[in-house]
C-alpha cells in the first residue's frame, strides 16, 4: 500500500485530470448523460436491463463513490432510490449541481475522497461506483470505506475497466492492442498519459480485498461491446472491434456479510 504522501499526490493528480476533463467535455455531455432514459454500463452502453446487476433500487439509500457529474445517481433517483454522490473533484460536482437545477432532480453531493467519506457508518443499503473510485482510488482504501458506509447485508456494485485491457494498452487511455504490452503487476497501479493514476487489481487481489472488508462476492460480469457497437467518440480504451472479442470492462457484485 502507498504511504500517505503517495496517496495525497495521486489524489491531487487525479483531481487535476478530471478538472481538465470536465472543462473539455462541458455541461453538454453531462446534460446528455443526465437525460438518458435507461441505466447503461460502460463505454458501449450495455443496458442494465440486460445485465440485471442492480436489482430493484426503489426506497434504497445509495452512495455513489466517485460520482463525477453524478448522472448515475440521477438515474437511480429517477427509479426511486435516495442517492448521495461523493467525488473528489469540485469542478465535476459543480457541473452536477447545474444539471440538478436544469433537471429538477436533487440529491446530496459531497466533495470528499472515496477512501475517507464524511458520512456516518451504516447509512446505506447500496454502494455503487461506475469507473469512479473503482478505477481512480486505491481499492485498499475505498473498499473498506464502502463497507463502513453500508448497513449489514448491504450490497456493493462496481464497474471498472478490465485488467486485460490495461495490460494491452500501449499507454493509457488506449486503445488496447492484440498483444500483452505490460505485466499484470505493473497494471496494478498505472500512471496515465495525463498524469493520473488508475488501479487495476487482478481477480485474485479483488477477491482478497473484498473478503478482508467483510464482503462476499456474488457475481462478476465481463462486459463486451454489443454486435452493433461503434467506437466511442471520447473514451479510447478500446475499439468496438477489440471489445467484441475480449472483455473491456467488468462489473463486480458483492454483499456485506452480517
Amino acid at each position: 500500500m502507498a504511504d500517505a504522501g503517495d496517496t495525497a499526490a495521486e489524489a491531487a493528480a487525479n483531481r487535476d485530470l478530471w478538472t481538465q476533463a470536465n472543462h473539455e467535455y462541458g455541461d453538454d455531455h453531462a446534460d446528455w448523460a443526465w437525460a438518458a432514459d435507461d441505466i447503461t454500463w460502460g463505454i458501449f452502453n450495455v443496458p442494465e436491463q440486460q445485465l440485471g446487476v442492480l436489482g430493484d433500487v426503489r426506497g434504497l439509500d445509495v452512495v455513489e463513490l466517485g460520482c463525477g457529474t453524478a448522472y448515475f445517481s440521477a438515474w437511480l433517483a429517477r427509479r426511486g432510490a435516495r442517492p448521495a454522490g461523493v467525488d473528489l473533484t469540485a469542478a465535476q460536482l459543480a457541473t452536477a449541481r447545474r444539471c440538478q437545477e436544469r433537471s429538477g432532480v436533487f440529491f446530496p453531493l459531497i466533495e470528499a475522497d472515496a477512501g475517507d467519506v464524511p458520512l456516518p457508518s451504516g447509512s446505506f443499503d447500496l454502494a455503487v461506483s461506475e469507473c469512479g473510485a473503482s478505477l481512480w482510488c486505491d481499492p485498499a482504501r475505498w473498499v473498506p470505506e464502502a463497507a463502513r458506509l453500508l448497513r449489514a447485508g448491504g450490497r456493493l456494485v462496481f464497474h471498472t475497466t478490465s485488467v486485460l485491457a490495461a495490460v494491452c494498452c500501449p499507454e493509457p487511455p488506449g486503445p488496447a492492442r492484440r498483444e500483452l504490452l505490460r505485466s499484470q503487476r505493473e497494471a496494478r497501479r498505472l500512471v496515465t498519459a495525463e498524469g493520473g493514476t488508475e488501479f487495476h487489481p487482478g481477480y485474485g487481489e479483488w477477491i482478497t480485498i473484498l473478503r478482508a472488508s467483510g464482503f462476499a462476492t456474488d457475481d462478476l460480469r465481463e462486459i463486451y461491446a454489443p454486435p452493433d457497437a461503434t467506437d466511442h467518440p471520447y473514451y479510447q480504451l478500446a475499439t468496438a472491434e477489440w471489445a467484441r472479442q475480449w472483455p473491456v470492462e467488468e462489473i463486480w457484485v458483492a454483499h456485506l456479510e452480517q
